[in-house]
C-alpha cells in the first residue's frame, strides 16, 4: 500500500505542481488573465487529483483481492492527497520566490479593481483595502502562507477521495479482471 500512496501521491502532485510552473510565467507576462486563474487552477486539481481513484483502484485489485472497505479506501486517497497538497504547497513557496511580481500586491489592484466595477463607494473600497491589507501582512508568514496553500488543494482531494472510497469499495463496480 505504501508504494502506491508514494506512486500516486507523486504522479498527482507532479501534474499540479508542473501546471502551476508553466501556467505562472503566462500570468506574469499577461498572456493568461489573472481572474481565470481559479478555474485553470482548479480544473488542474481536480485532473490531477483523480488519480486517486486509480490508487485507491490498484491497491484493492493488486494488494486486497478485488475487495476494499470504505475506511482503508478513504485513508489511501487520503494520503495520496497529503503527498500531492505538499508537494503544490511546496511548489508554490517556490514559485512565489521566483515570480517578477508582488502576487499581494497584484491580487489587491484586482480586488480593488473588482470593487470599483461593482461600482462600490469610497467606504467600501477603502473596506476592501484595508482587508487586503491584513491579507498582505499575515500572508507574509510563511508557515500560514502554506497553511493557506494547502487548503486550497486538500479541500479537492478529500472530495475525490470520499468518493472514490464510495464507488470502489464495491466489488462489482470495475471488476478485477485477472488474465491468466
Amino acid at each position: 500500500m505504501r508504494k502506491i500512496v508514494l506512486t500516486y501521491g507523486l504522479i498527482s502532485g507532479t501534474i499540479v505542481s508542473a501546471m502551476m510552473v508553466i501556467t505562472m510565467p503566462l500570468y506574469e507576462s499577461g498572456a493568461l488573465k489573472i481572474e481565470r486563474g481559479e478555474i485553470i487552477g482548479y480544473t488542474t486539481m481536480v485532473v490531477a487529483l483523480s488519480v486517486i481513484f486509480f490508487g485507491i483502484k490498484s491497491c484493492r485489485d493488486n494488494h486486497l483481492n478485488g475487495s476494499i472497505t470504505f475506511g482503508k479506501a478513504a485513508s489511501v486517497g487520503l494520503l495520496i492527497t497529503l503527498i500531492a497538497s505538499i508537494m503544490y504547497a511546496t511548489s508554490w513557496e517556490i514559485t512565489l520566490k521566483t515570480m517578477k511580481g508582488d502576487f499581494v500586491k497584484q491580487m489587491t489592484e484586482k480586488a480593488i479593481e473588482k470593487a470599483k466595477a461593482n461600482g462600490d463607494d469610497e467606504k467600501a473600497i477603502a473596506d476592501v483595502q484595508k482587508q487586503m491589507d491584513g491579507f498582505a501582512a499575515m500572508y507574509k508568514n510563511p508557515i500560514i502562507r502554506f497553511a493557506i496553500t494547502l487548503m486550497e488543494i486538500a479541500p479537492v482531494g478529500i472530495l475525490i477521495s470520499l468518493l472514490s472510497a464510495a464507488i470502489l469499495r464495491r466489488k462489482e463496480f470495475l471488476p478485477t479482471t485477472n488474465i491468466e
